[in-house]
C-alpha cells in the first residue's frame, strides 16, 4: 500500500502531496468551518452567517489545516510517506454536534507509512500539530494588540481563542489523540504542553473574558 500511494505522489511548493490528500485537506476546511459556523449563528442564513463563516475559515479552518500540516512536514522529515486523510464519519459527526450546541472537531489524522517510528519520533510528530496551535495562537494575540481595526481585533481574539483551545483539545491523553502519543513518549513533554495550552485560556479569560 505504501508503495503503491507513493506514484501517486507530487510536488506542489516543493511539498509532497497528492491529489487525494488536497481534496480531504479542503473538505475538512470546509466542514469544520461550518460546523463553527452553526455553532456560533445556528441554522439560520443571512449577511452575518456568511460572516461568520469566513471568520471561522480564517480562524478555525487554517489552525485545523496548520496543524495537519505540521504532522505531515515533520513526519516527512524522518523520511516517512505522509498524507491526511478526512473521516467522513466524524465530519458529519462534527457538523451534527454543532446543531445540538457543542462540537466534536475530529475531522480526520495523517496516515504515516515508512521505516519504524520510534516512540520518541512518533511523540515529536504528534506534539507537531498542537504547538502548532499554540504559536498561531500568539501570532493572532500579537496581530489583536496591533491591529486598530474592530473586525480585524474581533478575528484574531476569536484565532487566538480556536488555537489556543485547538492544541489544548488534542492533548486528551486516550484513544488516538495526539497526547495518547505524547504521553506513552514522555510525560513531562506532555504536561509540559498542557500547562501551555491551560496558560493560554487562563490568559484568554484574563484578556478577554467572556467576549469572545
Amino acid at each position: 500500500m505504501y508503495f503503491a500511494q507513493q506514484q501517486h505522489q507530487k510536488k506542489i511548493f516543493g511539498i509532497q502531496t497528492s491529489d487525494v490528500e488536497i481534496n480531504d485537506l479542503f473538505k475538512g476546511w470546509i466542514v469544520i468551518s461550518i460546523a463553527f459556523t452553526i455553532l456560533l449563528n445556528g441554522m439560520r442564513f443571512d449577511m452575518g452567517t456568511v460572516l461568520i463563516l469566513f471568520l471561522s475559515a480564517v480562524t478555525v479552518g487554517t489552525g485545523f489545516l496548520l496543524h495537519e500540516l505540521a504532522h505531515k512536514f515533520v513526519a516527512q522529515k524522518y523520511h516517512c510517506w505522509a498524507e491526511f486523510r478526512a473521516d467522513n464519519t466524524m465530519l458529519l459527526f462534527s457538523l451534527f454536534s454543532a446543531m445540538l450546541g457543542f462540537i466534536f472537531a475530529a475531522p480526520g489524522a495523517v496516515v504515516i507509512y515508512g521505516p519504524h517510528i520510534t516512540p520518541r519520533q512518533n511523540g515529536i510528530i504528534s506534539a507537531a500539530g498542537p504547538f502548532t496551535n499554540y504559536l498561531f495562537a500568539l501570532a493572532f494575540l500579537a496581530l489583536f494588540s496591533f491591529a486598530g481595526n474592530p473586525y480585524l481585533q474581533a478575528t484574531a481574539s476569536y484565532g487566538f481563542l480556536i488555537n489556543s483551545w485547538l492544541g489544548f483539545f488534542n492533548m486528551i491523553p486516550f484513544l488516538n489523540f495526539d497526547g495518547a502519543k505524547i504521553f506513552r513518549w514522555n510525560y513531562f513533554v506532555w504536561g509540559g504542553m498542557v500547562c501551555i495550552g491551560i496558560g493560554l485560556l487562563v490568559m484568554k479569560m484574563i484578556l478577554f473574558g467572556n467576549s469572545i
